[in-house]
C-alpha cells in the first residue's frame, strides 16, 4: 500500500494564481525592456543624424591679415521642420528676392569703353529686387508677396494666374538642384568670379524662398552666405575675388544684393542667427554708398571722380542699395545716394524711352539698358513713374527673344525685362510672357542647367558661363511669384 500526498483544492488554486501572476509580471517586464531598448536606439539614431554646422571666420577690426583669425561657429538657431520652403511654408517672409547679371569683366580703363555692350568690357547687371517699398503692382505689398511665394500652393496659383505653368516651377527646382550639385566645398560657385557667381546662386535660392532652414537646400544656402560674409569681413566690406580686376564693382554689387536679401529673409523673417551677417551687410552696403561719384554714378574699380561711369554699373548698385534699404539697418546717406543715382539714369534716357550706356547713345537695339533703367525707376519710385512707363513702351515695341539668334538671345536684358514687364502688368506683360516663357522652358537641359545661347554677352565664354545662364533663366522664371502683376498705375 503506498501513500500519496495530495494538495487541497484551495492550495492548488492559490498556486495556479501565483503562476499566472508571475507569468504576467514577466511579460510586462519584458515588454518594458523592449520599449526602453527601442527608445535608446532612437536617441542614438537621432544623434548620428545631427550634421555639423559650417564655421564662419570672425575677423577682428580692420586687420586684413589671416594670422590672427578667430574661428566662430555660425549660430543659426534653426529648427528643422518636416516640410521645407520648397514644398510648403507657413511663415511670412518680408522681402522680395531675385536677380542676375551678365559678367564679362572690364579689361580697360578709359572714358568710353568699347562699343559692344556686354562684350567682356563690362558686365551686364541684372537682377530683380522686389525688396522694397515702390508702388505699382509688384512692389506695393511686399510681406503678402513674400508669404505667397513661400507656399507651394500659392506659388502655383500665382504661376497660373500670371501666365505661367507648373512646368515653370519644375524647371526652377531642377535648376536649384543642379546648383546644389555644383557648389564648391568652400560654399562658393565656379572658379571664375566666384563672389559674383555665388551671389547669383544665393539670389536664385532666396527667390524660391529657400533659406538656411530649408529642408532640401538649407545647408547649400548657409554655406553660400557664409562664404560671402567671410569675404566681406576679411576685406573691410569690399566684396570680390580679385580687386585688381577693374570690373570688381559688379561683383561687389551682386554680392551686396545677395547678403542684404539673405539678412531680410533669414534674419528678419525667420529669426535665423547667422553670425556676422548683419555686420557684413552694413559694411559692404556703406562702402558702396561712400564710393559714389559726384555725378551720381559709380566707376570701374570704384575709383573716385574722373573714372568711367555708365548705366550698367549704376543699375547694379541701385538694385543692391534697394535691398539694403529694405533691411531696416542704418545706412548713412542711402536716400541721397539713390536720388543722385536716379538723376544719373534719367540723364541717359531718350525721348523714345530708351536708355543709353554712358550717354544717350543706345547699344544694339537699346532694349537691354532700357530694361535696366526702367526697373530702377520702378523699384525706387513706382511703376507709374514716367521714365519707367516710357521704358516699358520701348521694350514692348522693340524686344524679341530667340535662344538661337545672336541678336535676340541676350539673357542679361531679358532677365531685366521679365521683371519690368510683369511689374507693369496689363497687355504689355501678356505679350512679353508669350515671348519669353516657353523659350526659357524648352532650352533647359535634363540636368537642370541651360543650353548655350548665340549671344556673346558673357553667356557662353568662360568657365562660369553655364552657371551664369542657369541663374539668369531661373530668376526669370521666379518672376511669376516674386512680383504681383500690376497695371502700371500707382496703388
Amino acid at each position: 500500500m503506498s501513500l500519496h500526498a495530495q494538495i487541497s483544492p484551495e492550495a492548488q488554486a492559490r498556486l495556479d494564481a501565483q503562476k499566472r501572476t508571475s507569468t504576467i509580471t514577466s511579460l510586462i517586464i519584458a515588454l518594458l525592456l523592449m520599449v526602453l531598448v527601442g527608445v535608446i536606439l532612437m536617441i542614438i539614431a537621432m544623434a548620428s543624424n545631427v550634421k555639423a554646422i559650417p564655421q564662419i571666420v570672425s575677423y577682428s577690426g580692420a586687420a586684413e591679415s589671416e594670422d590672427n583669425l578667430q574661428q566662430k561657429k555660425v549660430q543659426t538657431q534653426i529648427e528643422r521642420k518636416p516640410s521645407a520652403p520648397s514644398s510648403s511654408m507657413s511663415k511670412v517672409i518680408a522681402a522680395n528676392t531675385s536677380s542676375p547679371t551678365a559678367i564679362p569683366v572690364p579689361d580697360i580703363d578709359v572714358p568710353e569703353p568699347s562699343t559692344d555692350f556686354g562684350d567682356g568690357n563690362d558686365f551686364g547687371d541684372g537682377w530683380g529686387d522686389g525688396d522694397g517699398t515702390g508702388a505699382g503692382g509688384a512692389f506695393g505689398n511686399i510681406p503678402t508677396a513674400m508669404k505667397k511665394r513661400c507656399s507651394k500652393a500659392d506659388r502655383l496659383q500665382r504661376l497660373t494666374s500670371g501666365g505661367g505653368t507648373p512646368e515653370c516651377e519644375d524647371a526652377v527646382l531642377a535648376s536649384l538642384r543642379w546648383l546644389k550639385k555644383t557648389q564648391n566645398k568652400d560654399g562658393s560657385w565656379t572658379g571664375t568670379q566666384p563672389v559674383a557667381m555665388t551671389g547669383l546662386a544665393i539670389l536664385a535660392y532666396l527667390g524660391h524662398c529657400e533659406t538656411a532652414q530649408s529642408e532640401e537646400f538649407g545647408e547649400t544656402v548657409l554655406a553660400g552666405i557664409t562664404y560671402l560674409v567671410d569675404k566681406s569681413m576679411k576685406n573691410k566690406g569690399k566684396l570680390a575675388a580679385d580687386f585688381k580686376s577693374k570690373g570688381w564693382c559688379y561683383e561687389h554689387g551682386i554680392a551686396v544684393y545677395a547678403l542684404a536679401e539673405a539678412y531680410t529673409l533669414c534674419v528678419k523673417s525667420f529669426g535665423e542667427n547667422i553670425n556676422q551677417l548683419e555686420e557684413a551687410v552694413l559694411a559692404s552696403g556703406q562702402f558702396m554708398i561712400n564710393s559714389q561719384n559726384t555725378n551720381g554714378g559709380w566707376a570701374y574699380s570704384y575709383v573716385e571722380d574722373g573714372g568711367h561711369t555708365d548705366t550698367s554699373i549704376v543699375g547694379w548698385q541701385l538694385q543692391a542699395l534697394k535691398a539694403c534699404n529694405f533691411t531696416g539697418l542704418d545706412f548713412k546717406n542711402i536716400k541721397r545716394c539713390s536720388k543722385k543715382a536716379l538723376d544719373y539714369m534719367k540723364s541717359k534716357q531718350n525721348s523714345d524711352g530708351s536708355f543709353g550706356y554712358s550717354s544717350t547713345a543706345i547699344r544694339h537695339d537699346g532694349t537691354t539698358l532700357t530694361a535696366v533703367g526702367a526697373l530702377c525707376f520702378q523699384i525706387w519710385e513706382s511703376s507709374a513713374n514716367s521714365s519707367a512707363r516710357k521704358g516699358v513702351r520701348f521694350i514692348d515695341k522693340n524686344m524679341k527673344f530667340d535662344w538661337k539668334s545672336k541678336d535676340h538671345s541676350d539673357l542679361y536684358g531679358h532677365y531685366y525685362a521679365a521683371q519690368v514687364m510683369i511689374n507693369h502688368g496689363g497687355k504689355e506683360w501678356k505679350k512679353y510672357n508669350k515671348i519669353f516663357r516657353d523659350e526659357v522652358l524648352k532650352n533647359q537641359d535634363k540636368d537642370g542647367s541651360y543650353k548655350p545661347v548665340k549671344a556673346t554677352h558673357g553667356l557662353n565664354s568662360g568657365e562660369y558661363a553655364t552657371h551664369y545662364r542657369t541663374c539668369l533663366a531661373t530668376l526669370m522664371l521666379e518672376s511669376y511669384y516674386r512680383f504681383l502683376p500690376g497695371t502700371g498705375s500707382k496703388k
